[in-house]
């Protein structure tokens, strides 16, 4: 009765889901303009950082295209309470890269941590469901306390690359000890510049003697 009055839609073209449909349609599955560089070997995510910080492997699931379903569906995530697409992005990437040898020995998964007042805000960490389900099919912790913001930023998804290659936000590491000599996967929502995961990677690296590897549900 309730998804009669209430029905469930897409979260990509806001059509009715099929009952074995779940977050987007399979239209819009199949549409998703797909990255996945831990599939396809392309190292052009891994060469945002070159010369920044070392790293070990990076991937993304799909490539973030303006006005386009990639938009909307990161829109809704963000800021339209959708909280079950961060998950379900988590699960198909997690699938994935529990087949893959050189994510083996990742040791623990680490979100891009939010402010708290923005967390307060909308209610929840956008990447945290995303994290969690990779970390569950790695079959490795998954931890939101290691890493912390500590100043507080206006959104930078949609900004124009030329004024996002540097950042004035700020992290820290309360406690390095879990993260000693482990090999770390840092999870965001959308890499662009990557100014953002380099100034986690910086945190996380510092006395550790940690390796750093990325996965993002886009790239721009």
């Amino acid at each position: 009765m309730l998804n009669i009055l209430f029905p469930k839609i897409c979260n990509g073209c806001k059509a009715p889901l099929l009952k074995a449909e779940r977050i987007i349609c399979t239209k819009c599955r199949h549409d998703l303009p797909l990255a996945c560089h831990h599939r396809s070997g392309d190292p052009s995510m891994r060469n945002i950082f070159y010369g920044r910080f070392p790293l070990v492997e990076a991937t993304a699931l799909f490539r973030f295209q303006k006005n386009g379903i990639t938009q909307e569906i990161l829109h809704n995530l963000k800021y339209r309470g959708q909280e079950k697409i961060s998950p379900f992005f988590g699960e198909w990437l997690g699938s994935e890269l529990q087949t893959i040898e050189s994510y083996g020995d990742i040791d623990m998964v680490i979100p891009v941590p939010i402010h708290r007042q923005k967390r307060r805000k909308r209610g929840y960490n956008q990447v945290t469901g995303f994290g969690m389900e990779i970390a569950k099919a790695l079959e490795v912790p998954f931890s939101e306390k290691v890493l912390l913001k500590t100043s507080k930023t206006n959104s930078q998804v949609f900004k124009k690359r030329i004024t996002r290659f540097g950042t004035d936000e700020i992290f820290t590491v309360p406690n390095a000890d879990p993260l000693r000599n482990k090999h770390i996967l840092l999870v965001d929502d959308i890499i662009t510049t990557g100014a953002t995961l380099e100034s986690c990677a910086t945190q996380l690296l510092k006395d550790s003697g940690a390796k750093i590897s990325i996965a993002t549900i886009a790239i721009a």
